[in-house]
């Protein structure tokens, strides 16, 4: 059985064919903070923002909530099976219960879970440790004409043993042959934009291949990747989108290492043009005024830029 949907924005309000979905938590609340500022500032008005936190921090999340921003419990988008583990980040699927599902597994199917419902053309995934530097809508994300899916051919090599079991798992639920030898595509991206149509016809798939829920048959991997299983699933089961891309659109620094307040704004100053999301790591430490300093500073370079006819 399916979570309840997501209302979808009003289709007649600019912009109501994308929506941004964050799962997040306590400890991110002040990243989320200025993401959820971004959304609304550099999206149109009928984008919602779908906020997804354990009920525990829903109070602290609640003064978020506004006409554009939509602040969820976590259990709305996973079955009741799902029971949360006491002082742990570990679920235990009474449907399954062993092995117990780890937090970034259920995570992942949150988000599965969640873009599912959503009656829009484009989710986008953005957690909250990334922001929106530039206007983005829907065609941010177009190419020739097609919304455009991230591949990276042959990104996935020898240094990568963990994104080639997130190959062996996601090619496992869509019931294709195991992955072949050498290098693989690399379908990890930030943003990431998925089409939920597209996601519902994945779960149904996944579903018929398994015989059982989808939700149950990924709880049960110990490791999964979603943007892996989504990318072979366009790819492989659903015969491709019409258009790919290997270049992403967002500004990544992934590693866990702390960056100063000038790191970031040289990171920020030597990155293209046309990219529209910044994603600093949660777990590189980075101070938090740091962060938003470098961040304030060069969202004020780039209106300046805009006030002078400049392309940022």
């Amino acid at each position: 059985m399916m979570p309840p949907p997501i209302p979808a924005s009003p289709a007649s309000m600019p912009g109501s064919n994308l929506s941004v979905v964050t799962p997040s938590y306590l400890p991110d609340l002040e990243l989320c903070v200025d993401l959820n500022r971004s959304v609304l500032e550099l999206t149109a008005p009928g984008v919602v923002h779908h906020i997804i936190v354990p009920a525990q921090d829903l109070p602290a999340f609640r003064k978020l909530q506004g006409p554009r921003t939509e602040v969820h419990d976590a259990r709305e988008f996973l079955p009741r099976s799902f029971i949360k583990t006491p002082g742990v980040n570990v679920w235990v699927n009474g449907a399954r219960p062993w092995p117990p599902v780890r937090g970034w597994i259920t995570q992942q199917i949150l988000k599965l879970s969640a873009v599912s419902v959503l009656h829009v053309d484009g989710a986008l995934l953005l957690d909250s440790d990334s922001v929106l530097i530039r206007e983005t809508n829907l065609d941010t994300f177009r190419h020739n004409g097609s919304i455009a899916l991230y591949r990276k051919p042959g990104g996935v090599d020898k240094t990568l043993p963990g994104h080639r079991l997130w190959h062996a798992s996601a090619r496992r639920l869509l019931g294709l042959e195991p992955p072949p030898d050498g290098d693989l595509d690399d379908y990890i991206c930030w943003p990431c934009l998925w089409e939920p149509r597209l996601v519902r016809d994945m779960l149904r798939h996944i579903q018929e291949v398994k015989g059982r829920l989808w939700s149950t048959a990924v709880g049960a991997e110990l490791h999964f990747s979603e943007m892996m299983l989504y990318g072979l699933y366009v790819d492989e089961v659903a015969a491709g989108p019409g258009a790919h891309v290997s270049e992403m659109q967002g500004i990544v620094h992934s590693e866990e290492k702390r960056l100063t307040q000038a790191d970031i704004e040289r990171l920020l100053r030597r990155a293209p043009p046309d990219k529209n999301v910044v994603m600093l790591s949660a777990k590189a430490g980075i101070p938090l005024q740091d962060r938003r300093q470098a961040l304030e500073a060069f969202r004020q370079a780039r209106q300046g830029s805009n006030h002078r006819g400049v392309r940022p």
